[in-house]
């Protein structure tokens, strides 16, 4: 049988689809970022409901109004990809 593997260095292999890399990368960095903005405004959240007598209503206010700020501050910082 004849052996169809690559003899050559992995730069002369297939073609990289770089529009598609730079997709991906930035969808990674928005989830990235989103999701780092819901887990701080959840810690904050629940640590504004525990420790203070604010209560389960007033800590969820917090959260959204955390999450809303900061989607608003985060949506503008761009993902560099050279």
């Amino acid at each position: 049988m004849a052996d169809h593997t690559p003899t050559g260095p992995v730069e002369t292999g297939a073609q990289m689809d770089y529009d598609e890399h730079r997709k991906t990368y930035s969808l990674f960095i928005s989830l990235t970022k989103y999701g780092s903005l819901v887990c701080v405004a959840l810690l904050i959240a629940m640590a504004f409901g525990f420790f203070t007598t604010a209560g389960f209503f007033s800590s969820l206010v917090l959260f959204l109004i955390i999450c809303a700020v900061g989607g608003y501050l985060l949506r503008d910082v761009p993902a560099h990809i050279t």
